[in-house]
């Protein structure tokens, strides 16, 4: 099958699209046709190379993490799916594993069927950022009247977290530039500038109560983030690779301090999708030829929303 990888760590024109061996499901996993799958600042990173110490890869390496597609194989002790439903969902994301999403096949071992309101570009950007903005809002026990902020909030785990989290009944505070301010209203956050001043504007929307930040940047910020919150353990971010230093915690999924994996978000996400509550922005959608032109708008941390590539 046509995949996307890399055989040496570089800019995003090391990206070749090749052909690799088909995946099959195993016990407990689906394979999907893929009509969409999503770009993660992960894949990014580890393209560059900035993780090759802590995860260190088999080259060449199939990038991609979600997408949706149609069911074609169903591996033993899988129930409640079968061939020809349409799903979205994630790879196992075991360090090593060659064959991605960003693929003709991809195969799923988490998923939820995709539902109707979802476009299959929506579907296939939405399982990743969906697992990880459950996964830190549960490790801040973001609930019903919780004052967050999220430092990010136009970004794809950004946008997805501010629906989750005023699902969840939470009051939600949200950084972005002043271009994304409308849109962030549209999801529901209050919106505030980054940068300079960034307490004294949070203060007076939260009049005065921030009782968790979720830092979906990484831009450095994290010390500013730690006084509003008044404790490092109100604080967790997905990108600052310094969270120690501040007492913070960065969520992931491998290493001694891996929180779990919060895949029941999807089936939340879902639901919430059909009543008309979720939508995945989209900030691009690009063809697997065309993979370095999507890595390289990621890379500017300015893109409104997932981007998405097509097989």
């Amino acid at each position: 099958m046509r995949a996307l990888t890399f055989a040496q760590y570089g800019p995003p024109d090391v990206l070749e699209v090749t052909d690799i061996p088909d995946p099959h499901a195993a016990a407990g996993q689906i394979r999907v046709a893929v009509r969409a799958s999503g770009l993660t600042p992960s894949d990014c990173r580890l393209r560059a190379g900035l993780f090759r110490h802590l995860f260190p890869l088999d080259l060449p390496y199939a990038l991609g993490v979600d997408a949706a597609g149609v069911v074609d194989e169903v591996g033993s002790g899988v129930t409640g799916v079968r061939p020809g439903d349409a799903v979205f969902g994630m790879i196992d994301l075991t360090p090593g594993l060659v064959g991605g999403a960003n693929a003709e096949y991809a195969v799923l071992s988490a998923w939820a069927r995709k539902p109707d309101a979802l476009s299959w570009e929506q579907a296939g950007g939405a399982a990743a950022n969906v697992e990880t903005a459950t996964r830190a809002l549960d490790r801040l026990e973001v609930g019903s009247g919780t004052s967050l902020l999220i430092e990010g909030a136009a970004g794809g785990v950004g946008t997805v977290a501010v629906q989750l989290a005023v699902a969840r009944g939470a009051t939600v505070i949200g950084t972005a530039s002043a271009r994304n301010h409308e849109f962030l209203v549209e999801l529901g956050a209050t919106p505030t500038a980054y940068g300079a001043g960034l307490g004294e504007r949070v203060t007076a929307l939260a009049a005065g109560r921030v009782d968790a930040v979720l830092d979906c940047a990484g831009s450095g910020s994290l010390p500013d983030l730690v006084r509003l919150a008044g404790n490092p353990g109100r604080v967790v971010t997905l990108a600052d690779m310094n969270a120690a230093e501040y007492g913070v915690h960065l969520t992931r999924l491998t290493g001694p301090d891996a929180d779990r994996q919060a895949v029941e978000g999807l089936a939340v996400a879902a639901d919430l999708a059909q009543q008309g509550r979720f939508t995945v922005p989209v900030a691009g959608v690009f063809p697997l030829e065309n993979a370095a032109a999507a890595h390289q708008l990621s890379e500017t941390g300015h893109a409104r929303g997932k981007i998405v590539l097509t097989p």
